[in-house]
Parts: structure tokens; C-alpha cells; sequence
């Protein structure tokens, strides 16, 4: 019979999500060393290595790799618990694990900023990555709350719109297209585009107008982040296209400049999301109400 702790269990999760034990240590207010403590008894337990190290990095073993959904599932249990009895209790307190897409990371500080006003005893898990990403942490339970553009139905989501996201075409102040009034969206066709990788949804918004509009952008280059687009921009390389809540700054400075293209700006929206099943605790249904009840910008 097995005799490993609770403790033991939830110390291995976060080091196998995390593949780092200093990192690990950091998530669970816990030094280096009793955090590595926890993981020798719990091998001693179950009498086999549950984790190999190569040079600097770790990985786990195939023992290692049959424990992880187990503790996975039993970690998410706990918090569940956790959050039913702090709903029992009435209290606003507890965890909020947020994820937000890029962009909008923008305006999201804010948004935390004003909710910590309001709720300043709710500690909050804030994860910034791409769509696909965030996607993936939504089905896995590894977020409460996602912050994202419309989710694909494919998945089993419960999203709420509470913001307008509009998408603009962005240029260099001295691009020849920045002086022009009416650009034929046509016209775009000649023009090198800077775009996001695959996966964001800036991407995938601008392949479905362009595939709607029967028109293949001219794709000079990938690139991960909001902020390397907009400095490819500056420098002349070609267009971008962004949500203008990424743009604030840039075009207080004239830095950038919006071009005036037909059919933009492109309207789309952020959605609060979170799974269809998920039984929210009261830090998150907090949040959640907290942007659904404000104005639509």
C-alpha cells in the first residue's frame, strides 16, 4: 500500500507541470530544498524515480508520467473543495487563475487594478500566452477565467462578450498609404503584412477577411509579439495588423499610423470564457461580473 501524503502529491503536480524546481518552489511559497524533500519521499513511497535530469533540465520518467494525470485530477478536486466551502462561507476571498491572449494583456492590469479596489483580499494567477495556448488551458482545468477573442465551438465554453476589440491596419507615418483617405482593401494585396504567429487570433481574424475577399496577403514575416510587430512597422518593413487596444501609446507618439482601408476597422470583440462544467468559485464568479456589469466600450 501506497503511504505518500496529500502534500507529497500536490509538491510532485506543480514540479511536473513546471519541469523546474525552483520555479515550482516559488508557485508553492516553499524553498528549493524542501520542495526536492518532498519529491525523495514520495520515490521512497512509491519505490520507483519519478523524475531524470539531463544537463540543467528535468524530465519525467515513465513512472513519473502515469502519476501526473492522477495528481493532476486530485489537485483540481482540492481547489474545487476549497471553493465550495468558501462560497458556503459567503466570503470573496480565495484564488482567481486568470489567462489572457496577448493582446489583450493591454488593458487586462487595468481591468485586475480596479477589481483589487473592489476585492483586495482575492489573490490572484495571471498567465499571458496566445490563443492556442489558452485554449489549452481551458480544456485542461488549468484556468478558471480566460480572457480571449470569440472562442471556436468546437469547444465546450461558456463565453460572454463584454468588450469591443476593433482590428486596424497600421503603418509607418511615412508609408505612401498613410496620406490616402479611401484605400481599396484590394490595394493591401501589394503590400508586405507583418503578422502574428499561427495560433493567435489577430492571425486567424485577418485570413478569414482575407480569405472572404478572395485576396492572399503578402506575409513577410512571422513574429510572436505585439511589440516586435509594431517596431518592424516603425522601421519600414511593411503593415501590420492589430487590435487598436495594443496601439494606445504608438499613436499618441506618431510613431504609427492608422490607414484608412475599407472594411476597418474590423469589429470583433473580447469574451470572458471559462468551461461549460466549470463550478466558478467566488473570487472568479466575482471577476466575471465584475466585466460583464461595465459599460461596452
Amino acid at each position: 500500500m501506497l503511504h505518500f501524503t496529500l502534500r507529497q502529491l500536490q509538491v510532485f503536480e506543480k514540479v511536473a507541470t513546471c519541469l523546474n524546481h525552483s520555479r515550482a518552489a516559488r508557485e508553492l511559497y516553499l524553498s528549493q530544498p524542501a520542495v526536492s524533500m518532498q519529491i525523495k519521499q514520495l520515490e521512497e513511497h512509491v519505490g520507483l524515480p519519478l523524475f531524470e535530469q539531463m544537463g540543467k533540465k528535468i524530465f519525467l520518467t515513465e513512472a513519473g508520467r502515469e502519476l501526473y494525470p492522477y495528481s493532476r485530477h486530485i489537485a483540481q478536486q482540492l481547489e474545487e473543495i476549497e471553493a465550495v466551502f468558501n462560497r458556503l462561507k459567503g466570503l470573496e476571498q480565495g484564488k482567481l487563475k486568470l489567462s489572457v491572449v496577448n493582446t489583450a494583456n493591454y488593458f487586462t492590469p487595468q481591468l485586475l487594478a480596479e477589481f483589487c479596489q473592489l476585492h483586495p483580499s482575492i489573490q490572484i494567477s495571471l498567465h499571458v500566452a496566445n490563443r492556442d495556448a489558452v485554449l489549452k488551458q481551458l480544456d485542461e482545468n488549468n484556468t478558471d477565467l480566460a480572457i480571449m477573442g470569440q472562442p471556436p465551438e468546437e469547444h465546450d465554453l461558456l463565453a460572454e462578450r463584454f468588450k469591443d476589440n476593433l482590428l486596424v491596419v497600421i503603418a509607418a507615418p511615412n508609408h505612401p498609404l498613410a496620406q490616402q483617405e479611401n484605400v481599396k482593401f484590394s490595394r493591401l494585396a501589394e503590400e508586405p503584412f507583418l503578422l502574428r504567429e499561427p495560433g493567435s487570433g489577430t492571425r486567424s481574424a485577418m485570413e478569414r477577411l482575407f480569405a472572404k475577399h478572395r485576396i492572399h496577403p503578402n506575409v513577410r514575416m512571422e513574429m510572436e509579439t505585439n511589440e516586435a510587430i509594431k517596431q518592424a512597422v516603425q522601421a519600414g518593413m511593411g503593415l501590420g495588423m492589430l487590435s487598436l487596444d495594443s496601439l494606445e501609446l504608438e499613436l499618441e507618439t506618431g510613431r504609427l499610423v492608422v490607414l484608412h482601408v475599407e472594411h476597418f476597422p474590423l469589429l470583433r470583440h473580447w469574451f470572458v470564457a471559462h468551461r461549460q462544467q466549470k463550478r466558478l468559485s467566488s473570487a472568479a464568479e466575482a471577476f466575471k461580473q465584475f466585466l460583464l456589469s461595465r459599460p461596452m466600450p
